[in-house]
């Protein structure tokens, strides 16, 4: 809890200068995104080694981290914007995370990780058939892809699959009624 209460001190400040979280949700921090980043974890419990990509205000990375201490496990940041790639570093330094930031493209990151994570992770990255594109290279390693999406997430699958077979499943978020988590087993394109 430590931890956390540090990650959002931080985005606290940070978010004054740098836009880290839409501002309308600064008030529901620990709902909207502390809570809802950390729903992932009960969907890999053993996961050790995660990726999350384009991890901007540390949802669910510094989340996933958190926990990930406990567990000895670790984390890598993939945030190509410096100035949010500081305040990741800043976060992780001050809560002793077990984090590494890569501030790089994703496509950069992608080609040059040579390590086969457990779980790679995006949240409010980009619609599923680009996030496909990003994960796909992990998911060749044998990691599982764990993506929150919103209501329109059956839309998106939709539109991906007519570029992609996909192995995945919905899971139900249990902190938004109308969001799911989209746990992608296997994509490859069409």
């Amino acid at each position: 809890m430590e931890r956390l209460d540090a990650i959002v001190e931080q985005l606290r400040i940070w978010q004054q200068r740098i836009n880290l979280v839409a501002p309308s949700t600064v008030s529901e921090v620990w709902t909207r995104h502390v809570g809802d980043s950390w729903q992932l974890l009960a969907l890999a419990p053993d996961a050790r080694l995660w990726v999350d990509l384009g991890s901007g205000g540390g949802f669910p990375g510094l989340v996933v981290a958190a926990a990930l201490v406990d567990r000895g496990g670790s984390i890598h940041l993939v945030e190509s914007n410096n100035k949010k790639a500081a305040f990741l570093r800043e976060c992780a330094r001050i809560a002793g995370l077990p984090v590494k930031v890569h501030a790089k493209r994703i496509e950069e990151f992608a080609a040059s990780f040579a390590e086969a994570p457990d779980i790679v992770s995006a949240r409010a990255l980009a619609p599923m058939d680009k996030l496909l594109d990003y994960v796909e290279p992990f998911l060749k390693k044998g990691a599982q892809a764990l993506l929150p999406k919103g209501q329109d997430v059956e839309q998106e699958l939709t539109q991906a699959a007519i570029s992609w077979h996909i192995d995945a499943e919905l899971v139900p978020s249990v902190i938004e009624p109308h969001a799911k988590i989209v746990r992608v087993l296997n994509a490859r394109r069409r």
